[in-house]
């Protein structure tokens, strides 16, 4: 009988072990992305991107309501059993079905809305896809479920080579968007063949469960979250593109894909490690307060220096990085980095809300902080993209103690935990942004001399105020402590 929970083994072990098996496959990943990006710019078009770009909105919307929180719903869950399971795979495929024949039916009025009758024919081809990731969700969340992070990584990495090579092989041979369809769809395939193996679960005959109607309560939950949020993360840029144009909305975009970027490839992979791992801990709110608390107070210290650099010294990094056409998008970027300070500590707050079964509150916050997020836009929108973003970074302040208090109400992670455990690496982050700021133009006026000066400069003066604090000296010991012992089962294999 396939088991649904992960071994016995320390907490630290697995958290452990996830990252290192996580973080393998996304530096894969992220390779092989980028190789594909390079290789079928060549190939193809830019009008290729321009239609597979059309659709992505509609798939990306469609996502939202597609899996409805289950995949979630049963990773959380203390316990779970076959019938359960089996009963929230058929509501998956049940809706991935839905949603693929709302596809075929919503293709013309995309083709309709751009004027381009290929992105209809597109948006119905991705039908498919929406099938395969219906059935592949239960059977990745069992994956997850048991922390099985190291097949995890290999399904990602075999599907991903077989899609760049379906992608390229295609684009050979018919130079069209269709390559890039059929590199999506390779990956897709593969995947989903990959987890059922992998897992070893198999669905039975359909059967509805007692316990179904509590589980879509969690997964309306999350999938309320998803949607609010959704809106308000991707409002700025309409209203930017409506009312200032394509080049203010540009500059504003590449500043906030250049902030959120590296962010997002740290939080994304640690999210799949920590919802399992702290979800099998609810019932030791000891362990689970202390999982949480090293793993949050890790991440900052290493992702604060970076991002305080970054803010400090923009107008000199964002030419160097992207060129001098882009230098407008600095003051932009440098009011979003001291959003991003806060960001750090604030995205991983979701972690507490979804492996505590707290979804409707989940969803309740979306709504506080989705309100605050458009009013920010509305106020720093008649002042162009620079208005908007130093809007979005003044809420971002005004948000933090209000989301720490709600959430700190009750759980194993208190507000005045998360106080005394970050602050002193908040506090550091802020403190090195501003002295690297003032000191950066002694360095020298060569842009590479001075951003190697001012990060070396940043980090010290990130590390000195940090250590003043037990707390962080702590962190440091743990960080290190932690890398050696990843590094030590990677070297194992294990």
């Amino acid at each position: 009988m396939t088991s649904f929970d992960p071994p016995s083994e320390s907490l630290r072990r697995r958290i452990g072990r996830g990252i290192a098996w996580t973080f393998a496959g996304q530096i894969v990943r992220v390779g092989t992305q980028l190789a594909s990006v390079l290789v079928l710019s060549r190939l193809l078009m830019p009008e290729d991107f321009g239609i597979v770009a059309m659709c992505s909105p509609v798939l990306a919307f469609t996502v939202l309501f597609q899996d409805l929180g289950l995949s979630q719903a049963t990773i959380q869950k203390a316990s779970i059993t076959h019938d359960e399971v089996n009963c929230l795979f058929w509501i998956n495929v049940a809706v991935a079905v839905l949603m693929a024949f709302a596809f075929i039916v919503a293709a013309p009025l995309v083709a309709r809305f751009y004027g381009e009758p290929r992105a209809g024919l597109l948006t119905q081809a991705l039908s498919l896809q929406i099938v395969l990731f219906g059935l592949a969700a239960q059977h990745q969340s069992l994956l997850s479920r048991r922390m099985e992070f190291q097949k995890l990584m290999i399904i990602n990495i075999v599907s991903g080579g077989v899609g760049f090579l379906a992608a390229i092989l295609t684009a050979m041979h018919e130079r069209s968007y269709w390559a890039i369809f059929a590199g999506t769809l390779a990956t897709a395939t593969f995947s989903t063949v990959g987890v059922w193996y992998a897992s070893k679960w198999r669905p039975t005959f359909p059967s509805w469960h007692k316990d179904a109607g509590q589980v879509l309560h969690f997964g309306a939950g999350l999938t309320g979250f998803n949607l609010i949020n959704f809106f308000a993360r991707n409002l700025d840029g309409i209203l930017i593109g409506r009312f200032w144009g394509g080049g203010e909305l540009g500059y504003y975009d590449r500043a906030n894909k250049l902030l959120l970027f590296p962010l997002n490839q740290i939080m994304a992979p640690l999210s799949k490690v920590m919802i399992p791992a702290l979800s099998r801990e609810n019932n030791n709110p000891e362990s689970y307060r202390r999982a949480y608390i090293n793993t949050i107070s890790i991440v900052l210290l290493l992702v604060l220096p970076g991002i305080a650099f970054a803010t400090a010294t923009s107008e000199v990094l964002i030419p160097v990085l992207l060129g001098r056409q882009w230098a407008d998008s600095a003051e932009i970027f440098r009011a979003l980095g001291f959003a991003g300070l806060l960001q750090a500590l604030n995205n991983p707050a979701g972690w507490l809300f979804i492996s505590q079964g707290r979804s409707t509150e989940f969803m309740r916050w979306g709504f506080i902080s989705s309100a605050t997020v458009v009013a920010a836009f509305i106020v720093g929108l008649p002042y162009g993209a620079i208005g908007v973003a130093i809007a979005y970074a003044i809420g971002e302040y005004i948000r933090t103690p209000l989301l720490w208090l709600y959430i700190g109400r009750k759980g194993p992670v208190r507000t005045r935990d998360i106080i005394l455990a970050t602050g002193p690496f908040i506090l550091a982050g802020h403190i090195a942004l501003a002295m690297t700021w003032m000191t950066k133009h002694l360095w020298s006026e060569d842009p590479l001399v001075l951003l190697t000066g001012s990060a070396a400069c940043c980090s010290m003066i990130y590390l000195a105020v940090v250590v003043i604090f037990s707390s962080g000296r702590d962190t440091l010991q743990d960080a290190v402590s932690t890398i050696a012992s990843i590094t030590s089962m990677r070297k194992r294999g294990s």
